[in-house]
């Protein structure tokens, strides 16, 4: 007598204890509903107490609404509980200044700690893949990422509400598919994902097919990869905790011994450069970005070395002014780090604002501005090819017209909805082409034809790229 395999799918159960009360986020995508399904088949095994969520962003209309009935069938088939929320990410990225894949990611993760906090459930479980692993370490290597941007996605995040597990980071996109192949299961797509304009998206269907013809492994190796920096990063944490309240001092030092807590103006605090100079370079790196973090700024590659070469082999009297206000100020005996007071708006220093040229296609790094933008040419034929842009901060009488709006609008009115004030407002960059502005940081332009503008903050490693609707 012949008996018939049931499909599996690997899932890491040492994430999950008896008696956990667990939701997945349910978007309706195939590895979420993947997820779904594998944890139901093993519920009693495992002993978890299992929930379904799905966050509507109140993105793709109807689309997003079918996803939503989707996800509350398949859950209502299941017999788990369900939850669910709807959310305005198009108007949270316009009023947060971040694009609307960022804000509903934030959307998402805060309606997760919400549920958490609730007590209805105690972890959420998203069904990141080993896909998602590979894109999100190539996203960030090309970003120009640290160690800890190398991590990836993090096998657990903990949070002051629960956990989040990404129980399925060890099964493949294939893997996934095939599970619910086998279960005769239906998913549902997102529209989104198939387009190339976005960067995520030809990581995913032209970039890693391409790399995969030279290196077949090259999945594995990026997963690889971010399990070494993960634990790598946690190592640093460690040490930058015992050695960083050593090495980095408050304030300035006073006649007599001791120190000041500061000026009274800016916090700051200081490095002694010969204690400094003993130390490995990879140490020097990490202190010097520990101390800015403790400022409150988050400092690049470029700015990280500028302010190292300051540190070793500066003279006394040489300043440095890096992005989010900090300055580094070389003494005799230290490297002194403030946070400078914001700029009055119409004050001299506003109105110096450099202006950059930038290639079509071709990117930017913009000092001035804390950002590096990328304009990318999706159709080589289009007619914005080898002109050029502008990048440079706005002036009174700029206009822009945002996605989805019925005309142009002031920048000025628009920096105002934004409730964007003081040196912020001074000095906020738009680009300019063939005199229109065609890109304003914090809002959505309506698309120019024939290119794509992505912009990342100098200040951390970027977005990550979208996860696809696997996440819930």
């Amino acid at each position: 007598m012949r008996t018939t395999q049931l499909p599996t799918l690997p899932i890491d159960t040492t994430l999950l204890k008896p008696g956990l009360r667990l939701a997945v986020g349910l978007s309706g995508g195939a590895d979420s509903v993947a997820l779904v399904r594998a944890l139901a088949e093993r519920s009693k095994e495992l002993g978890l107490v299992l929930h379904a969520a799905h966050l509507h962003h109140g993105l793709r209309g109807e689309e997003a609404d079918d996803d939503l009935a989707f996800a509350r069938g398949l859950a209502t088939e299941l017999g788990l509980p369900f939850h669910e929320a709807r959310v305005d990410a198009g108007a949270e990225s316009i009023e947060n200044k971040e694009t609307v894949e960022e804000a509903a990611r934030r959307l998402r993760y805060r309606w997760f700690r919400q549920l958490m906090a609730s007590g209805d459930v105690e972890a959420v479980a998203t069904a990141h893949t080993r896909d998602d692993q590979a894109e999100t370490v190539l996203a960030k290597f090309l970003r120009g990422a640290w160690t800890e941007g190398l991590s990836g996605i993090h096998p657990v995040v903990e949070f002051p509400e629960g956990r989040i597990l990404r129980p399925m980071l060890g099964s493949t996109r294939a893997e996934v598919e095939a599970y619910l192949g086998g279960l005769g299961q239906g998913w549902r797509e997102d529209s989104s994902n198939r387009h190339l304009t976005f960067t995520r998206n030809r990581i995913r269907h032209e970039l890693l097919p391409l790399l995969e013809g030279w290196n077949p492994q090259l999945r594995e190796h990026l997963t690889q990869m971010a399990a070494l920096a993960r634990d790598e990063e946690a190592w640093w944490q460690s040490e930058l905790a015992r050695m960083g309240p050593q090495i980095v001092m408050p304030g300035r030092p006073v006649r007599g011994g001791g120190r000041t807590a500061g000026d009274g103006l800016a916090p700051s605090l200081a490095i002694d450069v010969t204690r400094l100079a003993a130390l490995a370079v990879a140490l020097q790196r990490r202190l010097l970005r520990y101390a800015a973090d403790e400022l409150g700024a988050a400092i690049d590659f470029p700015s990280t070395e500028a302010l190292r070469t300051l540190a070793l082999r500066g003279r006394a009297g040489q300043k440095l002014e890096l992005a989010q206000g900090l300055l580094a100020e070389r003494t005799h005996r230290e490297v002194r780090l403030t946070i400078l007071p914001a700029t009055p708006a119409g004050s001299a220093t506003a109105e110096a604002a450099p202006e950059y040229t930038v290639g079509i296609p071709g990117e930017v790094t913009a000092l001035a501005f804390g950002l590096k933008l990328w304009i990318e040419v999706p159709e080589p034929a289009s007619r914005a090819a080898g002109q050029f842009a502008t990048l440079r901060n706005w002036r009174p009488g700029d206009r822009v017209r945002l996605r989805y709006s019925s005309g142009p609008r002031k920048v000025k009115e628009v920096l105002e909805r934004l409730r964007v004030t003081g040196s912020g407002r001074a000095r906020w960059p738009v680009l300019e082409l063939d005199g229109r502005v065609v890109w304003m940081r914090g809002v959505e332009v309506e698309p120019e034809s024939g290119i794509h503008i992505e912009s990342a903050s100098l200040t951390d490693d970027g977005p990550l790229p979208t996860e696809r609707s696997g996440e819930g």
